[in-house]
């Protein structure tokens, strides 16, 4: 959408967004490195972590594996499979249990049909078909004077919002588990392993509130815009 660039009310909205979500992503990776470089006392790899507490709580058929890049840690839901990216999945440090055990949070969601995590997986084609239809149709709806149309991409474009606000409570949630998980396992004892615990988990939830943000100014501009009849340069 480059046309939107040229849009001053665009930027104006989504300025301080962008802002908010690179200052996140800064903050994520220089809690993750700074983290990384701490060893856990257990000296279990985030793999073995994983697995360990992926027993203790009766999750048998999961499987783990390594996965390229970094923080690419995921849960898949489909394949039952816990993929955790190469700083994590060798890794003894506290940055890596905290991570395996956040992404294991998910999968005992899966195992307990947690409903946010139900909602969330049910929202992901609507999101699809939506975030690339959407704002389709609301150009096209204000370049033919069609508002009806404009307004519809609107309604379609709001599932990527609708979809952020429902990530939220399923990554809180699963943050939660994992610091439970880690500290009834006896893998994290000390105060300094749960600090940097808390650390790395409360940066990475402040990744889907920018996220949230983001998805909603991006709403209000399209919602303004249709509005406005159009009037506005695209």
């Amino acid at each position: 959408m480059p046309f939107l660039f040229l849009d001053p009310s665009y930027l104006l909205l989504m300025g301080p967004a962008i802002i908010l979500m690179l200052l996140t992503q800064w903050y994520v990776s220089s809690t993750y490195r700074k983290w990384s470089k701490v060893p856990a006392r257990t000296r279990l790899s985030g793999a073995e972590a994983a697995q360990r507490l992926a027993s203790s709580g009766g999750l048998y058929g999961l499987r783990i594996e390594g996965v390229r890049g970094n923080l690419t840690d995921h849960y898949d839901p489909r394949q039952k499979v816990l993929r955790l990216s190469q700083g994590v999945h060798g890794s003894n440090s506290v940055a890596a249990l905290a991570i395996a055990a956040h992404e294991l949070g998910h999968a005992v969601q899966d195992q307990q049909g947690y409903a946010p995590l139900r909602l969330r997986s049910a929202l992901v084609p609507a999101v699809n078909i939506g975030s690339n239809l959407g704002w389709i149709l609301i150009l096209i709806g204000l370049l033919i004077g069609m508002t009806e149309l404009a307004w519809l991409g609107v309604i379609a474009f709001s599932a990527g919002a609708v979809f952020a606000l429902a990530t939220l409570p399923v990554e809180f949630n699963a943050s939660a588990r994992a610091k439970r998980l880690l500290k009834d396992a006896g893998l994290i004892s000390t105060r300094d392993e749960q600090r940097g615990v808390n650390a790395v988990l409360n940066a990475a939830a402040l990744t889907y509130v920018a996220a949230l943000v983001t998805a909603l100014m991006q709403l209000l501009y399209f919602a303004m815009l249709v509005a406005g009849g159009g009037r506005r340069r695209i």
